[in-house]
């Protein structure tokens, strides 16, 4: 079997430091923004603040990394990131930090983290082989799963009960390890350098071009960005759903986060089975309808447990859609264009998270804090129907438009997948 390799395994072992450190920032942010106030309308900023990058900053930050060195722009990332992070546990420690201070704080934060996700995305191909991608991505995502909700959010939970600060100086800490990681990463040669006569604004529109003539990925992307705004109007007031509602604690709502990374898992060992049977557009159709469902139970859960086993589902069906629509991206996207095309799918994808955000907060405030999770499953069934036409025409295809990614019925997935890097979210 073929290895890695050395480069490729620093890029993981950088990707579990920080991981963990979002991890414990998944619980603790939460936590500590309902000390602040109770008002999910100001709860939900916070997470708005997290997320508005992606709707400002995606295309710019497309044509950046397919302009330039894609390992620096990742290790300089995360050392800004340890900036941010540094001054926020001042903050914390000096008991000035409000809401305003955690939104600009998640804002700053959320910038970087455009840039990183973007070049690493599309650095991996040029640290492995094409027919290493699927098992890269899916290393990828078993660290994502450990850190991100296993790990991070009980000890974010514990680390919060303990003192306030503590959480946040360790994320801190994991952005300045992972940073120390990535600098020691070979420099990677962009595919076809773009020509520095050629305008930023040309450079973003051949990346938005290419992605609106695809039909396969326009539609996903379309889909992805209706079901990251309706799951973030669930998960912004997450918090005080588990809190005030479901009645746990601290320590509750990390567990619920832990759920969702038990059924990441069981879905990674079981997926590729699942997708080999079912094909590519089937099981992104059965996942879609699985996040419809899942949405508006959470909101109708009557206790923990039920919430807990709902949180486990969508971790698993998440893992279903995730890998197949990274890999095939990844495989099927130019790499000179990889950087920009992975930008405008992701602007769609997650620029409408804020907004959702926002809104799940004003329908939490007007109608209750379950409301939010049912509009939210409501809107995800809604988009699904509306694009299964589209869906079937891509499938009547039978090959993607430039005939690379395979036969659309099947897709090789690795064996274990991830929820949305740094968001809990689908990609």
């Amino acid at each position: 079997m073929t290895r890695l390799g050395p480069a490729y395994w620093r890029l993981w072992w950088a990707n579990a430091v920080s991981y963990t450190g979002d991890g414990v920032m998944v619980s603790a942010l939460p936590l500590f923004a309902i000390t602040v106030t109770k008002d999910p309308r100001l709860i939900s900023l916070v997470t708005a603040g997290m997320f508005l990058p992606w709707l400002l900053l995606s295309l710019p930050a497309g044509a950046i990394v397919d302009r330039h060195d894609r390992v620096a722009l990742m290790w300089r990332s995360q050392a800004v990131q340890f900036a941010v992070m540094a001054v926020l546990t001042l903050l914390v420690v000096m008991h000035t930090a409000g809401i305003a201070v955690l939104a600009a704080a998640g804002f700053l934060v959320g910038c970087a983290e455009v840039v990183y996700s973007n070049a690493e995305q599309s650095a991996l191909p040029q640290l492995v082989s094409a027919d290493l991608l699927s098992r890269a991505n899916g290393n990828q995502q078993v660290v994502l799963t450990i850190g991100e909700t296993f790990a991070g959010p009980p000890l974010g939970s514990a680390l919060f009960a303990v003192r306030a600060a503590l959480p946040f100086g360790l994320d801190a800490l994991s952005f300045a390890g992972s940073a120390a990681l990535l600098a020691r990463l070979p420099r990677t040669r962009q595919p076809a350098r773009v020509g520095s006569n050629q305008r930023m604004r040309a450079q973003i529109a051949e990346g938005v071009r290419w992605l609106a003539g695809h039909r396969l990925l326009r539609t996903v992307a379309l889909l992805l960005g209706v079901s990251n705004f309706s799951s973030q109007m669930g998960q912004a007031t997450l918090v005080l759903l588990a809190t005030q509602v479901l009645h746990v604690g601290t320590r509750g709502y990390g567990l619920l986060w832990t759920a969702a990374a038990v059924g990441s898992v069981l879905g990674g060992l079981v997926n590729p089975a699942i997708t080999r049977r079912l094909g590519l557009l089937p099981s992104l159709t059965v996942a879609m309808a699985a996040f419809a469902a899942v949405d508006a139970g959470v909101g109708l859960a009557p206790d923990f447990a039920v919430a807990a086993a709902l949180m486990a589902c969508n971790g698993f069906f998440v893992t279903m859609w995730n890998v197949v629509t990274v890999t095939l991206r990844q495989r099927i996207v130019p790499p000179e264009l990889l950087g920009r095309v992975n930008s405008a799918y992701r602007m769609i994808g997650w620029g409408l998270m804020p907004l959702g955000a926002l809104a799940g907060g004003f329908v939490a405030h007007a109608a209750g804090l379950r409301a939010a999770y049912v509009v939210a499953g409501v809107l995800s069934g809604a988009a699904l129907l509306a694009a299964l036409p589209a869906l079937a025409r891509a499938a009547s295809d039978g090959t993607a438009s430039d005939g690379t990614a395979g036969k659309l019925g099947v897709v090789a997935v690795p064996a274990v997948a991830r929820p949305g890097r740094r968001g809990r979210s689908r990609r």
